[in-house]
């Protein structure tokens, strides 16, 4: 029950199985998990609402606010599912979203596809205008010829339309008149224009991203209103905030015009939980593990903050490989994402080899053992097959698995096909996904140049503390978080986010010709937009900004990001660019190259709203034995058999209170396996600690 004066804030997370509902009271936090409702998902939500609000003796109408997180937006890209969009573009250019860069993701590959674009070549239309790289108008937009498109567009019936020309993140007013003149006609169709979905160069990115966000801009206004339709139907007056994929919270009004925004809102609230859990405990390197019931996520966090990027791929259709999929120019919390989850479909290929992912069982029909029609063999199945799983207690008690259809699945689709029994099939299923995972894991790191034997893992979601110590033996970690509330991890991540923007925009300049007052401006621009977008959730908010500049030598085809400070520059601060852009150049590749000359090719500005930071805690240590509800016999890969494990309940343990493996800590929305390998200790927040067995 809250009491006067307490804020009630609710932190929403849409998964491909579950939906995650987390409520803080106070400094009270209550949590639900809920299967995904595909059709309507504004259902599960509400419903995890009303029962979070019971668990806590709290009427919805007391609710101050409410954020969400969601992968709809990321599905309707992958499943192509989307309005039936038109991409408007400067003549000459029709065909770069098709043509893409040109590169070959798979270089030996002779038979090589690359992805359908977004939109088709017979739905994507061009106007005879033209700017320069200068921003000058090279030829003027003749108003008669858009008039007579804009007529023919909405002739036809296109529900949304993108529109993106030639250099126009310099100077994007062809776009807007474009944009006038549509809506002039249809006020109710949906425009999406480059020059502010993504100012930045590079065309087939920016087109791309600008496609993307018209094509489920439809798709999310409706989703969105009907969510707060309903929500409003259930008694609920508080404001509702989207997180997006930079890991800050924008303003409803602000997700349904930039939805391409929210492709990574789920994931990047995991990653917020984490280092904010890092923060806690004094880490400068994290590894943040998230795996739920359709992917495993990994982000890397250094001094407390995860690794971001301008852009990333979604939809990738070559083995995940980088290239196959559709760029997305928007700022983002850097992380590597595979098809493993607990819904993971496991298959036997040609060389009788098991595969896993990147298909999910999903909530329908789910893993076999759910019993709502699955029949496939899924992650979940083989963890409960090893024991790590308690039939009669999945998800607090609310769900029952049934083991006997886990065993028929494993063995109609993996045991018999391999000529091995149902635990063997488990066993090797769940090394196949944890190998999966930790290979995701090596190559995400050695990309960055880390060692992650100096890592400290967190770990969350609803499947990641049951398969985190078995990762932390392959990748050599000694060290595991799993912090409470850990199998609704990024919808507490939500309720640790700032209200945030990133605002990005291609702005040219070099060095040896340092234009102080076009970078002051371009700098003053920045700041305007991104905390237009903080204040519109917090009104007097005096955010804190971080600028960066992406710098390259001439020549380069790819740029570095160099940290500055936020003020107006002068003529001679060319140096100081210099200088900076010399120690990061070094921090990379170790050396620098003598003799050329630097340029800003792109700048970023994030605006993000001040948060109290949380409070730092010491190591606790081992003080008392945990207390033994009971054993069962659960798989322990190290000893290539399963042994007697202690059963915990995680709501019993004390601060101090520990057990050594092989065990099991229960709780309502997950249960973490502690290894033979391993211990583990309750520390003074609630967080179980998981090392490696000491002998003192």
């Amino acid at each position: 029950m809250a009491k006067d004066g307490e804020q009630i804030r609710v932190g929403v997370d849409i998964g491909g199985t579950f939906t995650d509902v987390a409520m803080e009271v106070g400094g009270a936090l209550h949590s639900v998990k809920v299967l995904t409702d595909y059709s309507f998902p504004e259902n599960a939500i509400v419903k995890a609402i009303r029962e979070v609000a019971d668990v806590a003796g709290v009427n919805l109408a007391a609710i101050d606010t409410i954020i969400h997180g969601t992968t709809l937006a990321t599905n309707a890209l992958i499943e192509r599912r989307g309005a039936k969009t038109a991409f408007i573009t400067t003549k000459g250019f029709r065909d770069v979203i098709e043509m893409r860069t040109e590169s070959r993701f798979e270089q030996y590959d002779l038979d090589i596809v690359l992805p359908a674009p977004l939109v088709a070549r017979n739905e994507r239309f061009v106007l005879d205008e033209r700017v320069g790289a200068d921003g000058s108008v090279l030829r003027a937009l003749d108003i008669a010829e858009a008039d007579a498109l804009c007529d023919s567009i909405i002739a036809d019936g296109y529900e949304s339309v993108a529109i993106g020309f030639i250099h126009s993140y310099l100077n994007g007013n062809h776009e807007k008149i474009v944009r006038e003149r549509l809506l002039a006609r249809k006020p109710d169709i949906s425009v999406s224009i480059s020059s502010e979905v993504s100012p930045q160069m590079r065309e087939f990115q920016r087109f791309n991203t600008v496609c993307a966000n018209a094509f489920v801009k439809p798709l999310m206004a409706s989703y969105l209103n009907r969510l707060v339709g309903r929500l409003r139907q259930e008694g609920t007056r508080c404001p509702v905030f989207m997180i997006h994929s930079g890991g800050g919270i924008i303003s409803i009004e602000s997700a349904i015009e930039f939805p391409v925004r929210l492709l990574e809102s789920g994931p990047a609230g995991g990653a917020i939980f984490a280092a904010h859990i890092a923060s806690r405990y004094g880490l400068d390197k994290v590894l943040s593990y998230d795996m739920g019931g359709t992917t495993a996520k990994i982000c890397l966090i250094e001094n407390k903050t995860p690794r971001t990027s301008k852009t990333f791929e979604v939809a990738r259709t070559y083995r995940f490989k980088k290239g196959s999929g559709m760029p997305i120019s928007i700022p983002v919390i850097e992380m590597v994402e595979i098809g493993a989850g607990g819904g993971s479909i496991a298959t036997v290929d040609s060389m009788r080899q098991i595969r896993v992912g990147p298909h999910s069982a999903g909530s329908e029909p789910g893993p076999a053992c759910y019993g709502r029609g699955g029949a496939s063999p899924t992650v979940t199945d083989a963890d409960l097959v090893l024991g790590r799983l308690d039939a009669g207690e999945f998800a607090g008690g609310t769900m029952r698995l049934d083991r006997s259809a886990s065993d028929r699945a494993l063995h109609n689709d993996v045991a018999d096909r391999l000529g091995t029994d149902v635990a063997a099939a488990a066993y090797g299923l769940s090394e196949v996904v944890d190998e999966n995972m930790s290979n995701a894991a090596r190559m995400h790191a050695v990309e960055n140049g880390k060692e992650l034997s100096e890592f400290t893992m967190i770990a969350f979601g609803g499947a990641a503390p049951i398969h985190a110590a078995r990762l932390c033996e392959k990748l050599g970690i000694s060290q595991l978080l799993i912090p409470p509330g850990a199998g609704v991890g990024s919808a507490i991540g939500f309720l640790r986010a700032p209200f945030g923007f990133e605002s990005v925009r291609s702005a040219y300049s070099r060095l040896s010709r340092f234009e102080a007052e076009a970078i002051n401006a371009t700098i003053t621009d920045l700041i305007a937009e991104a905390t237009s977008f903080v204040r519109a959730g917090v009104p007097d908010a005096d955010p804190d900004l971080e600028c960066t500049a992406y710098m390259r030598y001439v020549g380069q085809g790819w740029e570095v990001p160099v940290a500055i400070s936020v003020r107006d520059y002068a003529d001679a601060d060319g140096v100081l660019f210099r200088k900076l852009f010399d120690e990061r150049y070094e921090s990379f590749f170790g050396r620098l190259i003598d003799g050329l000359d630097v340029e800003i090719v792109g700048w970023s500005l994030r605006a993000t709203s001040r948060t109290v930071p949380p409070q730092k805690i010491g190591r606790t240590e081992k003080a008392a034995d945990a207390t033994v509800r009971g054993t069962r016999a659960i798989f322990d890969v190290q000893q290539g058999s399963f042994q007697t494990a202690a059963i915990i309940s995680r709501h019993d343990m004390k601060p101090g209170d520990w057990a050594a493996g092989p065990a099991v800590i229960t709780e309502r929305e997950t249960s973490t396996i502690i290894a033979a390998s391993r211990e583990v200790i309750m520390q003074a927040d609630g967080c179980l600690l998981v090392r490696l067995k000491q002998d003192a």
